[in-house]
């Protein structure tokens, strides 16, 4: 059986950036505070008329540009989001029609921070069983526009951007060696946004309660995230018969530098296998992965042949884990 393999990486983050001084501005909080707790310094904040699938087509062309390939080349469209420009359509379809991809099929896909392995492993098996041929999986997000700018718990954290990877087949001993899928919806009131859908649809009130911004029990969500985080990794690495050891490097869904440091301490991991991206993006949910990703593959910072371990926590609750070989 063919294996799907990334063939190229892309990504994108807005022109303006908001940095910890600029939220001093804002609400009650200090560039102290937001660096010790969260590992931020900065994040890029989306315009008022750049939707996600600006975010998303930028993203998009850089991969396609670093695979040596062409929208048209293009069969299947897989975005992990959950700030789309609108209902419906999906924001896939809007990608689709504005890169000009008119032989592919497109959907998104809802996992919160999760949604680009989620989607990653949706494109993995279109490949295996001989469906597609190339595909392109986004993870993009503005989630700057569902962030209450005067809640110093939330706004502090998140930023915008989009990443991107397009997925080959291939019969040579690389590529996508497994994915793992996780959710536990009996804790979905612990990271949400409750306004918008059919069961909050929006009115004056829905508006004035703030039920369209997103609201988060951190301390609940950072215990669970690092054990659920060290489980899936560990999980994902005895499945091949590894352990943590074999990894080259650890690609963390970058929500919180507490959440990943706390992790690889507690699997031993040294933290030059955990880069960090966070800093200069804050936590861009769907997209930090790939975007981080792309970072890597472009600074030459991976090379044929290492083993790559991505994870993921979000709203949900979601996770995931993926092993890979470049």
């Amino acid at each position: 059986m063919k294996s799907a393999y990334i063939a190229g990486t892309g990504s994108y983050v807005p022109k303006e950036v908001v940095s910890n001084f600029d939220l001093e501005k804002m609400v009650d909080t200090t560039d102290e505070w937001i660096r010790t707790r969260t590992g931020i310094a900065e994040r890029r904040i989306a315009g008022k008329h750049e939707p996600t699938s600006d975010l998303a087509v930028k993203a998009a062309q850089s991969a396609l540009d670093n695979a040596g390939l062409e929208a048209r080349d293009l069969d299947l469209i897989i975005t992990g989001t959950v700030t789309p420009d609108m209902i419906f359509p999906s924001a896939g379809c809007v990608v689709q029609s504005k890169i000009g991809a008119s032989n592919a099929a497109a959907f998104d896909v809802a996992a919160a921070c999760s949604g680009f392995l989620y989607a990653l492993s949706i494109g993995e098996q279109f490949i295996k069983c001989g469906q597609y041929k190339t595909i392109l999986v986004l993870g993009a997000e503005t989630l700057s526009k569902v962030t209450d700018w005067t809640d110093r718990g939330t706004c502090i954290l998140f930023g915008d951007g989009a990443g991107a990877v397009i997925l080959r087949p291939t019969e040579e001993d690389r590529g996508i060696l497994s994915t793992h899928l996780y959710s536990d919806g009996t804790l979905s009131e612990l990271l949400q946004v409750l306004g918008g859908g059919s069961l909050h649809p929006a009115t004056r009130e829905t508006v004035e309660a703030k039920l369209h911004y997103i609201t988060m029990k951190g301390n609940l969500i950072f215990k669970i995230a690092v054990k659920a985080l060290a489980d899936a990794i560990q999980t994902a690495v005895a499945h091949h018969g590894m352990s943590p050891t074999d990894i080259d490097l650890f690609i963390f869904h970058q929500a919180n530098a507490r959440i990943i440091q706390s992790v690889g301490e507690r699997m031993s991991i040294p933290e030059s296998k955990i880069p960090l991206t966070i800093e200069k993006y804050g936590n861009t949910s769907s997209a930090s992965i790939p975007i981080t990703l792309d970072e890597l593959n472009r600074e030459k910072k991976i090379r044929r042949g290492d083993l790559l371990c991505l994870a993921a926590f979000g709203g949900g609750l979601t996770w995931a884990s993926s092993v890979i070989r470049w």
